[in-house]
């Protein structure tokens, strides 16, 4: 295992972390032996990094990880994030509320939930546009004071508003999605985090399976959150099929797996940077950390970008709804 530095902090993470939210939200059925298979292996592998979130199966995902999680609390780093509220109605629907009120409550169901002491990473899980992110970081601080969370962390933060936070508390983490097809943060906000001593915690490295070349998205069942997203359908999901199938080559070339070759290219674009592939499978999770330690050339950088390049009509990562809580100001 290689390790890299969580922001400012003398805590040291694997590179590859392990989205856990799929184990139970978002993505197909729910496996909970499996899930939990992959858990305890995880721990066997070190990849003792995992990420989770009270509105993944509305508390479920946070109750899976228990299972794991008490009997090895002192070898696990956890992170969970609060803010979603469930509207019972939509699964697709979210209200959020990053009131300190609110907050008070939500991570007190968490640590019940996860049954422990202590949450090592807590991250508001969008910016409300209703509280001032001060106020929102702040009632954070105060768990920290109470020995409730270690430490903090922001998640689909803009740089200025990461800046804001900073000067209320040290954040040690910023969540935001990126891959080879969601480069947005590259502009500003991976220089900021740079800047700040920020850990950028990239999550669906993977393009929500897009990346795997393993997808055939006229299979996606309607209970799968990708079918709401505009990179699944229509024109989109052509391209990127076969944007996919052009990857796989380049990997094939390089004799690694598509998954692993997209992380590789994750972990190459700065040491400050931990990404966090979700998966609910062992087969997964071992591919997954042999991207670790991979080189990538020059050579096989360009030719990622040629491709990429090739291929111009990804789509948009969220739809319009979703949109409106990735935080612009």
């Amino acid at each position: 295992m290689i390790y890299r530095r969580l922001g400012k902090t003398d805590i040291h993470l694997p590179s590859i972390g392990l989205g856990c939210m799929g184990m139970s939200h978002g993505y197909g059925e729910p496996n909970d032996e499996e899930s939990i298979a992959t858990l305890e292996k995880a721990i066997e592998i070190g990849v003792t990094f995992w990420d989770t979130a009270d509105i993944y199966g509305d508390g479920k995902n946070e109750e899976l990880i228990a299972k794991v999680l008490k009997p090895n609390r002192d070898k696990i780093f956890l992170a969970t994030k609060f803010g979603f509220k469930p509207d019972l109605e939509n699964n697709y629907e979210f209200g959020f509320d990053a009131s300190p009120k609110y907050m008070k409550i939500a991570v007190e169901k968490s640590l019940k939930r996860l049954n422990t002491e202590v949450i090592d990473l807590y991250y508001a899980h969008r910016i409300d546009p209703n509280i001032p992110v001060e106020e929102t970081v702040g009632a954070m601080a105060d768990l920290v004071k109470e020995g409730k969370v270690r430490f903090l962390g922001l998640s689909e933060a803009s740089p200025n508003t990461l800046r804001r936070a900073c000067a209320v508390h040290p954040i040690s983490a910023l969540q935001s999605e990126y891959s080879l097809l969601s480069r947005d943060v590259e502009k500003e906000i991976l220089p900021a985090c740079l800047e700040l001593g920020v850990t950028f915690i990239p999550f669906s490295p993977l393009a929500r399976g897009l990346m795997t070349n393993t997808l055939d998205l006229s299979l996606l069942k309607d209970g799968d959150f990708r079918k709401t997203l505009p990179r699944y359908q229509a024109e989109h999901a052509e391209n990127n099929t076969a944007l996919a199938k052009g990857f796989a080559l380049i990997a094939k070339h390089k004799n690694c797996t598509p998954s692993q070759l997209a992380l590789a290219w994750v972990l190459a674009q700065g040491e400050h940077i931990i990404p966090i592939p979700g998966t609910k499978r062992r087969t997964y999770l071992m591919e997954n950390v042999g991207a670790i330690g991979m080189v990538l050339t020059k050579h096989e950088l360009a030719e990622i970008e040629d491709l990429l390049a090739k291929y111009p009509n990804i789509g948009d990562r969220y739809n319009a709804n979703s949109n409106k809580l990735v935080d612009k100001n």
